[in-house]
């Protein structure tokens, strides 16, 4: 069971240079070229082999500039992954992959992904990358391990004026490490930058145009590269999408909504059979409250470690991404009220990217790196209250302030370069939303589809945070015949549930 989790968890998981330059174009003959050789630190779950080492899963790096108004300074090392075509028909060449986050290691999870996209593999080179700010990517560090840990176990209940004091304490804590550790970065990992970066790697891969799949974060990735280049679009999928011109208030909102919603249709599936949690929904929902109430006091020991509120909260929303996960929340959240807490710490230590030896990846530092870089909003304590108080109305679980209270207190100013979306010119884009989506609400797929003007919707009806990796035929067909024969879903189309 915990491999088929470690597999639904693969897409989970929403800098500003102040005077963005203008996109800078390699000058003829002057294409940064990458450095291919074996792959010899892909992480992979449960002690699963390394990759093979056969020739056709290689990993380089390419040089970038760290400042793109400084096009010839300094330069920072992008690391990618290729896993080469194994078709012996007509090549496309290559399509490159970003799984979310923001700071979700392309790397690994192109990687650990691979089955999932054989029919690609037959006529492309598949591509990802870890971007900037990302993990071997000069990922963002804040602190060392102790400090995640302590960070990361933080209690979000109750939410009253101690849990508050904490939370500001810790968010400046943790914002000033991240500045001692990677401000030299910090200016420079938002999304205008990622996708100058991708323009690179186009041209680096001999592409003339970037064929492109992108999830959640990847969606805004996606489109920002739409914005800045949109004659160098190719075949671009934007699968569980972001809208970009929502604020702090709107965001935290939408997103409490539907972690709430995914969480009500969890507890519906769980006691259609017998339920671990209790014979109805009010039963099953009350023991939860109970559970994650008892642990903002009495944490669990779990083989040394402490099994928090916040990390069991941390648990659920993790496990609602995907309902391939939904049976092992049922496991652990049962294990949990009778005093076993291991299971729970697996799903946030999934979450949070711990690693089996206490380190961390950079997934919980990369992702507010880039997040607050790429919005100018910095809410008052007061905006902060606000939203909080309208969020528990919604959901007392997922109503904490979100990544608002860290962008406050971020050492980096934002910009709003990344919210302005608009692909006049482009190719065609599709855009898949899913209506049961806790992370990326559906409300955003149409917007976002209409701010590119060069997009077309597609509709799956199904639960979980991303459509063409949920098992669903229907999505996987019509984005395969879009990528591989350049077929354009019909408007108005709709996947039922998997």
């Amino acid at each position: 069971m915990r491999r088929v989790l470690a597999a639904a968890l693969l897409v989970t998981a929403a800098g500003c240079s102040t005077a963005p330059a203008e996109p800078a174009t390699d000058a003829p003959g002057e294409t940064a070229t990458i450095d291919w050789g074996p792959c010899t630190d892909i992480e992979r779950p449960d002690g699963e082999p390394p990759a093979r080492q056969d020739g056709s899963v290689r990993c380089g790096t390419l040089a970038v500039p760290l400042d793109y108004s400084k096009p010839d300074g300094e330069q920072l090392d992008l690391a990618l992954i290729k896993l080469s075509a194994t078709g012996k028909g007509e090549r496309l060449g290559s399509v490159v992959f970003n799984f979310g986050g923001p700071g979700a290691s392309g790397v690994d999870t192109l990687d650990q992904a691979a089955k999932a996209l054989t029919a690609l593999r037959t006529r492309y080179d598949l591509v990802s990358f870890d971007p900037r700010g990302v993990d071997r990517s000069s990922g963002v560090r804040c602190g060392d391990a102790s400090e995640l840990e302590t960070y990361t176990s933080l209690n979000t209940l109750p939410p009253d004026e101690e849990t508050h004091r904490r939370a500001t304490a810790a968010n400046k804590r943790f914002a000033e490490l991240c500045e001692r550790d990677s401000g030299k970065i910090l200016p420079y990992v938002g999304t205008v930058n990622a996708a100058r970066d991708m323009d690179r790697i186009r041209a680096a891969v001999d592409d003339s145009k970037l064929n492109y799949v992108g999830m959640s974060y990847g969606t805004q990735l996606g489109a920002v590269y739409a914005t800045e280049f949109p004659h160098n679009v190719g075949r671009m999928v934007l699968d569980a999408p972001l809208d970009p011109t929502v604020s702090f208030e709107q965001r935290t909102l939408a997103q409490t909504r539907g972690f709430q919603q995914a969480y009500e249709s969890f507890l519906r599936s769980c006691v259609k059979d017998t339920c671990a949690l209790g014979k109805d929904e009010a039963t099953a929902n009350r023991n939860v409250e109970n559970l994650l109430n008892r642990l903002t006091t009495k944490p669990l020991n779990v083989n040394g470690r402490t099994l928090t509120q916040g990390l069991a909260s941390t648990a659920v929303a993790a496990a609602l991404y995907s309902e391939l996960t939904w049976p092992f929340l049922e496991q652990s959240l049962g294990e949990g009220l009778k005093g076993n807490g291991e299971a729970l710490l697996y799903l946030a230590d999934n979450y949070t990217g711990r690693r089996e030896d206490g380190t961390y990846s950079t997934q919980m530092t990369s992702f507010p790196a880039i997040t607050c870089a790429d919005t100018a909003e910095r809410p008052s304590q007061a905006e902060l209250r606000r939203t909080e108080a309208a969020a528990l109305k919604i959901s007392p679980l997922f109503g904490s302030e979100g990544s608002g209270g860290l962008c406050r207190v971020w050492p980096v100013k934002g910009s709003d370069q990344a919210r302005r979306v608009d692909a006049t010119g482009s190719a065609p884009i599709v855009v898949v939303g899913g209506k049961g989506d806790p992370a990326t609400p559906y409300q955003w797929a149409p917007k976002l589809t209409s701010q590119l003007k060069t997009a077309t919707l597609v509709t799956y009806e199904g639960e979980g945070h991303g459509a063409y990796l949920s098992g669903s035929k229907c999505v996987r067909g019509l984005v395969d015949a879009y990528l591989l024969d350049g077929k354009v879903p019909d408007k108005g189309a709709t996947c039922p549930a998997a």
